[in-house]
């Protein structure tokens, strides 16, 4: 039992409100959370149950549209709901850091990722330049980025997601806080990346005596992680318990349904025309390699999954496809007829009929338009609808996605994650396309949410007839959905084929090394994995 000098975080009691529909609604319900120094509590519960606004709450902060109506957080004897915005921001960056799920959205593109990542420090008073240039260096490393000497002199949008979100944890770390708040910091990770950089962010935690909240919808992922687990529904406290009570025996019925989702098993289908054909494609990011001699089919009505680590070639391959990276070798097929490599070459019948999804919603839509606007350009674009008619094709979409005419006038930032994605998916069927490309876009999303993604995805393909290409690093997605995968490594396919013939042993090398590097929900499963590869390595 800690005695009261090992409490670093004590909320009591915290009530948040949030504005929705011209009225403030109660999202944080009198919730009560205790944090040890040193110590790891995981935050878990499905999308909109309040983990992320509680999160931020530890900072003394509330999101636009939000507001702390009540309770108590002491941070380190510190009253964080009476202390100034100046007292406040002398702790942000220095003494609490903040670890965001989408890095694209919170660095600025402007600036390099460098002078990012030292910026805390350096304004906090905490490190000489000199020094906070170096640490950044020796964190990058540690995040296994590649080359750790020159990646701070690239640009955001230099580098992948999964890198640029290891940044992220690099930065927040560079101050060597006594708190972090981790906000799904490894969505946009691939799974043999995600094994490494757990490691590294658990070990990082261990050697500077770091408290954290550890935010996820991972059940796999928090066990590795969080030494107590708290379940949020709805605003309010569901259960508590260490990790290993928590994964062997949760007490209330909403827990266990967590733990039992992603029960879809879709039966692989195969021997159907091909609607899209990669063949032989060779292409470049200026003079650097990114794909070599990629070659695979889409069968018509089918979903493909692209699966692979980060910087694979994956998302390239989708750029190829769509126009907007011209490959410099092989062809790109489409219904039976080559298509221009260049966008601007392609028709609009071409552009229409091929409709990409990304993985980031929050940043894939303009957040000043609305749901009716968002929906509806392609429909004005491609089909020249407007007014009335355009309204109805809108709503007739909403209703598709198996959402109400309630959506046509909100904004993006008044919709949950799943809402946007769906939202997304939404815009790209307005456009009435023959083949979807989803790039991860379900990785950032709870399991219960990614279910009701999937199914969607999957009925929306039995009676549209639309073929998918389902970019991901999650195998349980792979598993779910698939009927033939494609496996990726460094800009070349590894192998392809049924995914029955894909998922069965024998593997190749590196697809073995994809499928063990699935988490489990077990305590001591990273350390066990950890082990294996380093003994398979030797």
């Amino acid at each position: 039992m800690s005695s009261e000098a090992d409490t670093l975080l004590e909320m009591r009691d915290v009530r948040i409100d949030g504005f929705a529909d011209e009225q403030w609604h109660a999202i944080i319900k009198g919730v009560d959370l205790t944090l040890r120094k040193g110590e790891v509590l995981g935050l878990i519960g499905e999308s909109g149950a309040g983990k992320s606004t509680l999160g931020l709450a530890a900072m003394g902060f509330a999101r636009p549209g939000c507001r702390l109506t009540g309770g108590e957080i002491l941070f380190d004897g510190i009253d964080l709901m009476r202390a100034s915005e100046r007292q406040k921001q002398r702790l942000r960056g220095a003494r609490i850091a903040y670890v965001a799920q989408s890095a694209a959205a919170a660095f600025n593109p402007a600036y390099r990722l460098l002078d990012q990542t030292v910026e805390s420090g350096i304004r906090h008073g905490l490190l000489r330049p000199e020094e906070a240039r170096a640490e950044a260096v020796e964190l990058y490393r540690a995040m296994d980025l590649p080359d750790p000497e020159h990646f701070g002199d690239r640009f955001p949008h230099q580098v992948s997601g999964g890198q640029l979100q290891r940044a992220m944890t690099a930065m927040a770390m560079a101050s060597r806080p006594d708190l972090i708040i981790f906000d799904e910091p490894t969505t946009a990770l691939d799974v043999t990346t995600q094994v490494n950089v757990l490691a590294t962010m658990r070990n990082a935690i261990e050697r500077f005596d770091t408290a954290a909240i550890y935010i996820t919808h991972d059940l796999a992922v928090v066990a590795q992680m969080a030494d107590r687990i708290k379940v949020l529904r709805h605003g309010e406290e569901i259960e508590e318990a260490d990790t290993e009570t928590m994964l062997s025996a949760p007490q209330q019925p909403y827990t266990k349904s967590l733990w039992a989702v992603r029960s879809i098993r879709k039966q692989a289908e195969g021997n159907a025309d091909k609607v899209l054909e990669l063949n032989g494609i060779t292409a470049t990011y200026g003079t650097r390699p990114v794909l070599k001699d990629v070659s695979f089919d889409v069968p018509r009505g089918r979903t493909v999954a692209v699966v692979g680590e980060s910087g694979s070639g994956k998302s390239t391959a989708a750029r190829v496809m769509t126009g907007l990276l011209p490959q410099i070798a092989g062809t790109v097929r489409f219904d039976g007829r080559d298509l221009p490599p260049e966008l601007s070459k392609r028709s609009k019948e071409d552009l229409r009929r091929i409709q990409m999804i990304y993985q980031m919603a929050d940043t894939a839509m303009n957040p000043r338009h609305t749901v009716r606007e968002i929906i509806g350009r392609p429909v004005r674009f491609y089909f020249g609808k407007t007014g009335r008619e355009a309204d109805a094709r809108v709503s007739e979409l909403l209703h598709l996605i198996e959402l109400d005419d309630s959506f046509l006038d909100r904004l993006p930032g008044e919709l949950s994650g799943g809402q946007k994605q769906r939202i997304c998916i939404a815009r790209a069927l307005a456009a009435d396309p023959d083949l979807i490309i989803c790039d991860e876009v379900t990785s950032a999303l709870d399991q219960i949410v990614q279910d009701g993604i999937l199914k969607l995805l999957m009925r929306l393909q039995k009676e549209l007839g639309v073929s998918i290409i389902f970019i991901t690093h999650d195998i349980a997605t792979v598993r779910a959905i698939a009927d033939e995968i494609v496996v990726m490594y460094q800009g070349g396919i590894v192998e392809k084929g049924p995914k029955q013939d894909i998922l069965s042993p024998p593997h190749a090398d590196y697809t073995a090394l994809l499928l063990s590097s699935v988490p489990e929900m077990e305590v001591g499963w990273l350390d066990r994995t950890l082990a294996e590869q380093g003994q398979a390595a030797s």
